[in-house]
């Protein structure tokens, strides 16, 4: 697999200029105070703010409980009618969401804390957010969106007086300008910031000016004017004992290299990277920087250590929901899979980098992509009935000019308009008939109701829906059946499966949203609410755990290789839409999905795992039974009581 994009060639720097300001690190003593705080705090305006403030302490560690702190002052404040807590608490959301490089959800919730903002008058605010909005659209490659967004943020700047905010601002478009390939006016427009900051003495601003000039030198091929810069930024950042600061300039020299292809020294300079980032303790970035490391590796066809690394790079990718890193690490593997012959292995990794990819393409893109493909089949089918209009005009303007009379004329325009009648006739049954299949294949693909938006819209809006129940499954010893069936096999075994568990979801009402390698995932309640999503997912887990217990039985019996499962179950709040480009997909967004997918990781082989808030909705239902587990430890989300629910004795499986 070939790859050319700066989030796989040299992906840590990506992640490191996330920020190029000074990365701010959690103090234990701060947090623990604000949660005595926020124990004692009433549900008024004080304790939204204390959530908000919690909130953004997590931010750059721990993405999820920063999500989590900000959902609880985003849903208290609603309630209290607090706007200028709302606007913040959706602020922070919307910029979590983004750090775990769910463009979508963020760009929503950072949109409408800007109105909110821009109804209150907070110009600070608005700054920050359209700073914000303006990195989802250079992650995203829309460099004339982030240019827009970055000026805006200048202009805000300007009007506050806040002049370290318009250096800034400067710098930050004259890295987009180099993003854009326009190398004269970044490198200006850097050199100014450069001799703004050189007066002033701000060291760690110079450094990073100077990291940013030459990472936009290194662009345009001037090697050794962007090492000197680069340098230069190591040095100063070293000499303020700032380790972000130095791992950040750092990330930058190890791509430099990688671009000669140095790797040897490009690998030098990644392991400086991740000793630096081990003692800060940021996983975001340890995920890049372990991935990047991975890349350089296989490109000296170290495959081992390669794949050691990128394993590791997932694993802190997953804990903080870095998707995109997850994507690059998974094609990664796949290329190791692929030089080394093993076929299985690759296309099990592909899989797995599509999906995260697809789950992270820009939502406007798929609009615009669906209502041009849209276009593009009414174009054409136009195109071919008007061909065949013409060419019949064609074969009947012969014929009356052959035959030169007006009887035998007015006899062809008879003809010709019953042949028509019978063509068209037949044009439009197929037509129809295509238009069947077309209708059919959407259905399979959309929710009805999000088709027809689709269909009457061209796009189909992004909802936030209060209560859904999400459920996860996961096949245990997927692994090693892998290794010891052939693709074919391996692939039949999961369609039949997955094909049972679809007819399942079918049966309950409930929505498929995809499946991620051996990964199931549906939700109940969407995209039309409901009140019995929590019990109609149960009631699925309970039949997709029976068939595949009772495709064990068989298969132990034919001394065959055989799935387990886990199933994990959550209900809570999500963002639901389309997403895609080549092929979209209807998916959710929300710490609703992540939690769920705990339930799934944190159960047991043979159980169905719900959480404390499915509990709730179903603890009541006649015909259920739950064994309380207590408070269990769930990656990334802490302790968390959970309960494993059984059908009571007496009820028969349906």
């Amino acid at each position: 697999m070939q790859t050319t994009s700066r989030l796989r060639t040299g992906g840590v720097l990506t992640a490191l200029l996330l920020s190029c300001c000074a990365s701010v690190i959690r103090a234990q003593d701060d947090t623990d105070s604000l949660r005595r705080v926020l124990a004692a705090s009433a549900p008024d305006t004080t304790r939204v703010n204390t959530l908000n403030t919690l909130a953004q302490a997590y931010m750059d560690v721990e993405p999820d409980s920063s999500i989590s702190y900000a959902s609880q002052a985003q849903r208290l404040a609603e309630e209290l009618a607090f706007e200028p807590g709302l606007g913040e608490a959706l602020r922070i959301v919307g910029t979590g969401h983004m750090r775990r490089q769910e463009y979508g959800i963020a760009s929503s919730h950072l949109q409408r804390a800007l109105a909110l903002c821009a109804k209150l008058g907070d110009a600070e605010k608005q700054k920050k957010i359209h700073f914000a909005l303006a990195h989802i659209a250079e992650q995203q490659s829309d460099f004339p969106e982030a240019l827009k967004q970055h000026l805006i943020s200048l202009k805000l700047a300007e009007q506050l007086g806040d002049s370290a905010a318009v250096v800034d601002g400067r710098m930050d478009i004259g890295v987009v300008y180099g993003h854009m390939g326009e190398h004269a006016k970044a490198t200006a427009l850097l050199e100014q910031v450069l001799q703004a900051y050189e007066r002033t003495g701000d060291s760690l601003s110079i450094a990073r000016t100077c990291n940013n000039l030459g990472n936009v030198l290194d662009d345009e091929g001037r090697s050794d004017e962007a090492r000197t810069y680069l340098n230069r930024a190591v040095a100063l950042a070293r000499t303020l004992g700032h380790p972000m600061g130095e791992a950040i300039t750092l990330g930058s020299l190890a791509n430099h290299y990688q671009r000669l292809e140095q790797f040897d020294t490009a690998l030098v300079y990644n392991e400086r990277i991740l000793a630096l980032l081990e003692r800060i303790g940021d996983p975001f970035r340890l995920a890049a920087a372990s991935i990047n490391a991975g890349e350089i590796l296989t490109r000296m066809k170290r495959y081992d250590e390669a794949e050691e690394y990128l394993n590791r790079g997932i694993g802190y990718a997953r804990s903080v929901g870095a998707k995109q890193w997850l994507s690059n690490a998974h094609a990664g593997l796949y290329d190791i899979a692929n030089a080394q012959g093993e076929a299985a292995k690759a296309l099990e990794q592909f899989k797995l980098h599509i999906a995260y990819q697809d789950s992270i393409t820009n939502e406007a893109n798929t609009r615009k992509a669906v209502q041009v493909q849209m276009q593009y089949d009414f174009d054409k089918k136009e195109a071919a009935t008007r061909a065949e209009q013409e060419k019949k005009d064609a074969l009947s303007a012969e014929e009356l000019r052959r035959k030169g009379l007006q009887r035998n004329a007015l006899l062809g325009f008879a003809v010709f308009g019953i042949v028509f009648a019978v063509v068209d006739m037949r044009r439009r049954r197929r037509i129809k008939q295509e238009h069947a299949r077309s209708e059919a294949l959407l259905l399979n693909i959309l929710p009805e109701e999000v088709a027809e938006e689709l269909k009457a819209k061209g796009s189909a809006e992004a909802v936030h829906i209060d209560q859904v129940t999400v459920l996860f499954t996961d096949f245990k010893g997927f692994t090693a059946m892998s290794e010891t069936l052939s693709p074919q096999e391996l692939v039949r075994d999961l369609n039949e499966c997955f094909s049972a568990f679809d007819h399942i979801t079918a049966k309950y009402g409930i929505e498929k949203i995809k499946t991620i390698g051996d990964a199931y995932m549906a939700a109940g309640g969407l995209p039309t609410p409901n009140t019995t999503h929590a019990t109609d997912v149960i009631k699925a887990a309970f039949e997709m755990r029976d068939f595949i217990a009772v495709g064990k039985a068989r298969k132990i019996a034919a001394g065959l290789p055989y799935f387990e499962i886990r199933i994990g179950i959550h209900t809570g709040p999500v963002v639901a839409g389309i997403v895609g480009v080549k092929k979209f997909s209807y998916d959710i967004w929300g710490d609703t999905v992540n939690t769920a997918s705990r339930m799934e990781s944190s159960g047991e082989v043979g159980q169905v795992n719900i959480s404390e808030a499915t509990y709730a909705f179903v603890k009541s239902e006649p015909g259920l039974t739950f064994t309380p587990r207590g408070k269990v430890q769930a990656k990334g989300k802490g302790e968390m009581e959970m309960y494993f629910v059984e059908r009571a004795s007496s009820v028969p499986a349906q």
